[in-house]
């Protein structure tokens, strides 16, 4: 697990992307039916997703970021009220990680 203080390192569009990194092998494991595994992944976004919500410089921004989170906590248990996919979440983590791309 990565520190705070690293973290607090890295832009929003960076720290989504790297969450996004999560979203992404939870897909590849939901494809191979692998739950547990999927699961894995998912709690590690979850782990990420609170380090980007305690990072101070986000306050004031945090309503996208909070609703990923209840999108997400959706998935992980299975409730579907939001039925929004985790592919559908991967879509969207890409283009953070295609932005940070594109601004190096």
């Amino acid at each position: 697990m990565i520190d705070s203080k690293r973290w607090s390192k890295f832009s929003l569009f960076e720290q989504m992307g790297h969450i996004g990194s999560e979203i992404s092998r939870a897909c590849h494991w939901n494809q191979k039916e692998d739950l547990v595994s999927r699961d894995h992944c998912i709690e590690r976004a979850f782990d990420l997703i609170d380090l980007t919500i305690a990072d101070a410089r986000w306050r004031g921004r945090l309503k996208e970021v909070c609703r990923f989170r209840e999108v997400l906590a959706d998935i992980y248990c299975r409730s579907h009220v939001y039925k929004v996919s985790l592919n559908e979440l991967n879509k969207y983590c890409t283009d953070f990680a295609l932005a940070v791309r594109r601004s190096c």
